[in-house]
């Protein structure tokens, strides 16, 4: 995927699609870590252990919500 940035203001900034943020549970309100290796742009949601796998928990049982009440019976 090929991406440009568009203007904000005076800065730059970069639109990621929605399935993305789906996909990595990105909101708006999620802090992200923005880090560079001198080539690349590193951008990761900051998280906490325990959010990680609560939501990771959440999704999961969304997901599979039909198979998990089935197996419950």
């Amino acid at each position: 995927m090929v991406k440009t940035l568009s203007p904000i203001g005076n800065s730059l900034g970069l639109i990621i699609d929605k399935a993305i943020l789906d996909l990595l549970g990105i909101s708006r309100d999620t802090p992200l870590d923005i880090k560079t290796d001198g080539e690349a742009l590193i951008i990761r949601p900051v998280r906490t252990e325990a959010t990680t796998v609560a939501d990771s928990t959440r999704r999961m049982m969304d997901v599979h919500a039909e198979t998990l009440r089935k197996l419950a019976k």
